[in-house]
Formats: C-alpha cells, sequence, structure tokens
C-alpha cells in the first residue's frame, strides 16, 4: 500500500477525545442485601470516539485509584485486592469490538470490559449527539461484578449488577 493511500486513509478517519471537565463516569451497587445503593465516581478517565473507513471504535480508559464514594475506608476497601486491586491494575479499560446502529436511533456497542486483571464481554447502547460542535455520548448499562472476580462483600451484603453510567463531551 502506498505511503500516499495510507495518508488518505489516516485523514479520513475522524477522531473525538473526552472533555475531562465536561465528562462523567458514576456507579451505583446494590448493598446489604439490596436494602442499600452506594454510588460514587471515578475522578480521572481518557477515551475516545474515533470514526473511520474500518468503522467506529470507542475506548474508555478509567483510573482505578480515582474511585470516590464519599467514604474514604470504603474506596480504601474498593482499591483493594477483594475488588479493583488498583495497585496491580490501576486501569478499568473499554474497548469496542463492534459499533452499529441499533435501529432506534441509538448506537448498539459490543466491546469488553478489562477491570482487576479480568476481561468480559459487555453489550451497551448508547446516544450520540452533535452539541456546538462536540459529541455527546451517553449511555448506562449493568456489570456483574463478579464475573471480574470482585467479592460480594462480607456476608454476601452486596447483590446483583454495578450500573453504570457515562456521560461523555467529546471535541477533536
Amino acid at each position: 500500500m502506498s505511503a500516499t493511500l495510507i495518508e488518505q486513509r489516516a485523514a479520513a478517519t475522524e477522531r473525538w477525545f473526552v472533555d475531562r471537565d465536561a465528562t462523567s463516569v458514576e456507579f451505583a451497587v446494590k448493598t446489604f442485601w439490596g436494602l442499600s445503593t452506594v454510588r460514587g465516581h471515578f475522578d480521572r478517565f481518557d477515551g475516545s470516539y474515533a470514526v473511520g473507513p474500518g468503522g467506529t471504535t470507542i475506548e474508555l480508559t478509567i483510573d482505578a485509584e480515582s474511585i470516590d464514594t464519599g467514604n474514604r475506608r470504603r474506596d480504601e476497601h474498593l482499591r483493594s485486592t477483594d475488588f479493583f486491586d488498583a495497585a496491580e491494575h490501576p486501569s478499568v479499560r473499554f474497548r469496542s469490538t463492534r459499533v452499529g446502529p441499533d435501529g432506534g436511533g441509538m448506537l448498539q456497542v459490543e466491546g469488553v470490559l478489562e477491570a482487576a486483571g479480568q476481561v468480559v464481554p459487555l453489550e451497551l447502547f448508547a446516544s450520540v449527539h452533535t452539541v456546538d460542535g462536540a459529541l455527546e455520548i451517553e449511555t448506562t448499562t449493568t456489570v456483574d461484578h463478579s464475573l471480574l472476580g470482585m467479592s460480594s462483600g462480607q456476608l454476601g451484603m452486596i447483590r446483583g449488577l454495578a450500573t453504570l453510567r457515562v456521560k461523555a463531551r467529546l471535541v477533536r
């Protein structure tokens, strides 16, 4: 393949990057046998959205150390080997493997989620809108934290699926 053709293909790819100041990555997990919900967010993350001749790709990388539930002791426990094992696995990553329209105005996104040294498939639906020259992407999905080798807590107190919500603003 000629250098000119490679340059033309690269030029045809549109890349958008997360605006960290206008993006949120939040979660909610049922605890106390489903009687209470722990909510939190991650303070540090990065990501991209690219559209090109080879299709669309979405990536999100989260700094596991940046978890914040508003409770210092709980956050330290979540960083431990019982959950994210942030010392050994500092990043939580999502990489799309397939992105396409769902037929209802949303994107159907399939990919892999890597956390705590484990990798699981993940499917989600996302809305994408252009607003003032930027892209806004929003999705809410669930993740079975036990598939990532994470604890169910003392006495099995953590129940159900973790809900992850990402509302991202992306700029060129």
